[in-house]
Order: structure tokens, then sequence, then C-alpha cells
């Protein structure tokens, strides 16, 4: 990159740029991690012998905060997955329960957006219809940020909630479902070539806030794949050629997904590989009365911390676990 003739070739130029931010994930991260913690190794022992108290517990208080980064990164070696490094679309659907259901699939929104940005990720609504009384029949999230898919592929699934509805005046208790589903972003330099006979457009018009402009013209687009039944839909933008262009990215990542899904699933039988089935219909069971408890059903980790979970404060713990288990 310093050679006076690196620009010469622009498109060289930024797959090395590509190639070399690729590496920047591991090894700056890593070279952080062993700069601190060869801080603490030399200063440690100083500290203890002047029996410094309060620097020996600031200097232990780093070496934990170490020790997790280091556990995250390794975690991350193991999204050595295809897709594992893309951003990622994040599909929030309400299951059978009405109004219930809807606002469940609104709280795991809520959470998801919580967990992200407390990765430091960007988070973007791309997508959502609201329910007929509260929260929403469905809703899209873009996940920005490093390894995306490779962390939100964890919650594909149907997530189960039983508790006291409060749209119920008999106080009874009830159980409601929605279903994640996560798909990778695919970038310019991936092609997947979709004709204009593959795909049948709809447009309609737009529902829940956006103002004037959307409640009065047809700006909402529905594109269904034709020969897989793929269906997308995008109605937040401003216009109906935003809103085909932002279905047009979510068709080719799904069809991207399901390409590389299949291709692996072949080589899996080729080899004669047998894995355990990793996308249970229900992989986690959330109860909030007449107990508190989250429950994952394909690793068996559980928190009775029902409130920090569903801020977002303690997903990486049930998405690691996962990672630990069916990633490796």
């Amino acid at each position: 990159m310093e050679d006076p003739k690196f620009w010469e070739d622009n498109t060289k130029a930024q797959e090395v740029i590509a190639e070399v931010n690729a590496l920047k994930v591991w090894t700056v991260p890593y070279f952080e991690i062993k700069e601190r913690f060869g801080g603490v190794e030399s200063l440690l022992p100083e500290a203890s012998e002047l029996e410094d108290e309060a620097l020996v517990e600031e200097l232990l208080e780093e070496l934990s905060r170490v020790e997790k980064e280091l556990g995250a990164l390794e975690v991350r070696r193991m999204l050595s997955g295809e897709m594992d490094d893309k951003q990622c679309f994040l599909n929030i659907n309400s299951g059978a329960g009405g109004t219930e259901a809807c606002d469940w699939a609104l709280m795991l929104s809520r959470m998801y957006q919580r967990w992200a940005e407390g990765r430091g990720w960007k988070v973007e609504v791309v997508d959502s219809v609201d329910g007929d009384v509260a929260g929403v029949k469905s809703i899209t999230l873009k996940l920005s940020g490093p390894f995306a898919y490779g962390y939100a592929k964890a919650e594909k699934g149907v997530h189960r909630l039983v508790r006291i509805s409060p749209f119920d005046s008999g106080s009874r208790r009830h159980t409601s479902f929605a279903s994640v589903d996560v798909t990778p972003e695919i970038t310019d330099d991936i092609e997947i070539a979709i004709s204009p006979s593959d795909i049948r457009v709809d447009t309609f018009r737009a529902s829940g806030a956006g103002g004037q402009h959307v409640n009065v013209t047809d700006s909402a687009v529905r594109i269904t794949h034709i020969a897989t039944g793929i269906v997308v839909t995008c109605q937040n933008e401003r216009s109906q050629l935003q809103n085909r262009e932002t279905c047009m990215k979510l068709l080719r990542s799904k069809l991207y997904e399901k390409e590389v899904m299949e291709r692996e699933a072949s080589l899996r039988l080729m080899g004669g590989e047998k894995k355990e089935n990793a996308w249970g219909s229900q992989i986690r069971n959330y109860v909030f009365q007449p107990y508190t408890l989250v429950k994952d059903t394909r690793t068996s980790y559980e928190s009775g911390n029902i409130q920090a979970m569903m801020d977002g404060e303690l997903l990486d713990d049930f998405i690691i676990t996962y990672l630990l288990r069916f990633n490796k």
C-alpha cells in the first residue's frame, strides 16, 4: 500500500485494502489484548510486593476484562463460515396469539436492537408492519457490525413467551410465539443473477407511521421469487423506487444464503457428516410468570434474570454458548 504505484490499478487497490481490513479485524484486537496483558503481568508482582491493595484490585479487574475479550476473540475465531463475516437482516414475525404475539415481536425487536447497540453496531429498521392494537406483526432490522451474521444466526427459530397478558382483563397467563429469521447481506463482489421473469412485483399502500406521504401513495413493494417462493417486502423508504431497491437487496441476500446452505448440506452428505439439527422450531422459552426464567432448548443454558435478557445484556451469553456447541 506504500508503493507509489499502488493506486494505478484502482480495482486491485480496493481488493488489497479489503484484505488488509479483514486481517486487522483479527490483528488489532490481538495485539491490544497482548499489550494490556503484558502491562498487568509486569505491574502485578510489584504492586503485590508493595501491598498496594487498590492497585492490585485495579489490575485484577483489568485482567478479568482482558480474559473476557480474549474469550470473545476465541469465539469469533470459530466464525469462519462463508457468510459469518457479513452484515445481516434480522426479521421477526409474530405468531399465533393476536395482540399478545404482536407485542412479543416488538419486545424481541427491542431486545435485539439493544443487544446490537451494546456491541457498537449500527441498527436500521428496514421494514415494519404495526399490529392492529399494539406491537408489530413483522419487523426487519439491518445489523451492521463485525461478524453480525455469524453471531445473529444463533437466533434463528421460534421464541416462546409465557406471561400474564397486560391485554387480558382477567389477568390470565398467555403463551405467545414469534419467529426470528436471519439473512446475511451480500456485497457487490457476489453475483446473484435475477431475471425480471423470475420475480413478481406488487405495490401497495404502506401502513403505520410514516406521515401523509406514506398513507396516500402505493409506495410499499412486495417481491416474490417465483421459483423458490421467497417473498420480501419493504415500505419504510420514502419512494417506491427506494423500497424496490431494498427489496431486491433482501431477495439477493436470501437467495445467496439458500445457495450456500444447500452447498454446505451437500458437502456434509457427501462426507457422511451428521450434526445435531441446530434450527429447531422452538429454540428458547421466556417465562415471566409464575417465575422468571429464560432457557435455550438447544443448549439447556438458562438464566433467571429476565429483565437483563430483554435489555439485551445477557443475549451474548446464550449466543456464545450456542456457538461453542454447534459452530466448532
